[in-house]
């Protein structure tokens, strides 16, 4: 299949006429969900999920349906069965991409901010998009969407997050609070400049696309 990434955390699974969008949040052009086939939510913070463009989405696009997880779904009450609510251990047809998902919670912010529901979805046993999170899927991954930077986050914590899925390779995501200087400096440490780790990573630029 092909894999375009668009704004932050947002990329597109295409196969044929298939096209499978996930977090297109608000740091993403709206356009990403131009023919989509069906959406995939991993949580509720804007960065991933913007309540009105996705109702937009579904009343401009009949076919359209979406997966997500209750607190996703409770904001989008009214379009009845095009919403389905999934969480952990759950593997659904998605628009013919067998999607399994993963994780519970988002990623400790701070102690004294309360962590939201967040999933990850393996896509066909290959792509694996773990939202706010670094949730290791119970199964290989051939295709790892790396959060790259986050309020979240440590770059050490990116490291031996790599280390830990042993993916075949990575693609960054969640990476749009990064100015040019600081993709440059957390990319290097993910590579020549860093402790090592067994995986390649490269980052796409928005609107690339590479075949996974």
């Amino acid at each position: 299949m092909e894999l375009t990434k668009h704004g932050h955390a947002c990329v597109v699974l295409a196969d044929g006429d298939r096209r499978l969008v996930v977090d297109p949040g608000a740091f993403t052009d709206p356009a990403a969900l131009e023919g989509a086939t069906a959406v995939l939510v991993t949580h509720e913070h804007p960065d991933h999920f913007v309540a009105d463009r996705l109702r937009a989405a579904l009343e401009a696009t009949p076919g359209l349906a979406v997966w997500t997880n209750k607190s996703v779904a409770a904001q989008l009450e009214g379009a009845g069965d095009r919403v389905h609510v999934v969480g952990h251990g759950d593997v659904v047809d998605v628009a013919g991409f067998e999607v399994a998902v993963h994780g519970e919670l988002h990623a400790e912010i701070h102690p004294e901010i309360p962590r939201v529901a967040n999933i990850g979805f393996l896509v066909d046993g290959r792509v694996f998009h773990p939202g706010d999170a670094f949730t290791v899927p119970e199964a290989p991954v051939a295709t790892l969407l790396l959060p790259l930077h986050a309020p979240w986050s440590r770059t050490a914590d990116v490291i031996d997050y790599v280390r830990e899925v042993r993916a075949e390779r990575a693609y960054p995501v969640h990476d749009g609070l990064l100015n040019d200087t600081g993709l440059g400096v957390v990319g290097g440490l993910l590579g020549e400049r860093g402790p090592g780790i067994p995986t390649p990573v490269r980052r796409l630029a928005p609107g690339e696309s590479v075949e996974v």
